[in-house]
């Protein structure tokens, strides 16, 4: 999960730079700086959900494969699950903080000079 995490802030670190234009011009068409926060924040918060969603459902596949092949009664609790999906969903967003406020904080007339 840490590694999933950093790996998600350093996507949304890497997108803030590349759309640093498109940031500005909707700064400057009147997007407000929660917009662009919470804009950022919940394309953190669908990347870390995507990703939790397939990873449980592999684990649990892969854990149904496994017990099936040694005869065994495979058993994956529903909370197990859950709780592997708030982890990430928490995860998320907290890898998703920075990259927001230093979207937010891009004043408009230098976003949209970024080449």
């Amino acid at each position: 999960l840490l590694v999933g995490g950093v790996g998600v802030a350093n996507t949304m670190v890497i997108s803030v730079l590349e759309r640093r234009q498109e940031i500005g011009l909707r700064r400057s068409l009147g997007a407000t700086r929660n917009a662009i926060r919470l804009q950022f924040l919940t394309e953190s918060l669908l990347l870390s959900a995507l990703g939790g969603v397939v990873g449980a459902l592999l684990g649990a596949a892969a854990t149904y494969s496994f017990a099936r092949v040694q005869g065994w009664t495979a058993v994956v609790p529903p909370w197990s699950l859950a709780g592997g999906l708030a982890a990430t969903l928490l995860i998320g967003v907290v890898a998703g903080l920075y990259p927001a406020i230093r979207a937010a904080r891009l004043h408009p007339t230098v976003a949209l000079n970024a080449t």
